[in-house]
């Protein structure tokens, strides 16, 4: 059976998109709902250490706290977190990868993670 599934999306950032998804992450748990958050790519300086000592964005991990069960890296496989101009620490399933420009992230890491 396939799961069903919600995307929640904003047209940009700071919009209230990650508080919306904790709240709909509790409101489905507290309703029987076996529910977990997932976001492919995230850019946040802000980490959520993992019980297992590994790294994914805050947000993700306080959505999966929202459902009452710990958080994995699989809800948030990479996390870019900015260090200077157009450079961010690549974080791949919660371990540091490289620092990469922007241009080289797109153009050389992401075809090859895909």
């Amino acid at each position: 059976m396939t799961a069903r599934t919600i995307m929640v999306q904003g047209t940009s950032s700071d919009v209230g998109k990650s508080i919306l998804t904790a709240a709909l992450c509790r409101i489905f748990t507290q309703d029987g709902y076996r529910v977990r958050p997932f976001k492919s790519q995230n850019m946040s300086l802000n980490s959520y250490v993992t019980p297992d000592g590994r790294e994914i964005g805050r947000a993700q991990g306080v959505q999966a706290d929202a459902c009452g069960v710990a958080a994995t890296t699989d809800m948030n496989p990479i996390l870019l977190k900015p260090k200077q101009d157009m450079v961010a620490q690549v974080v791949v399933h919660g371990k540091p990868l490289a620092d990469l420009d922007a241009r080289t992230y797109r153009e050389s890491y992401l075809p090859q993670a895909g």
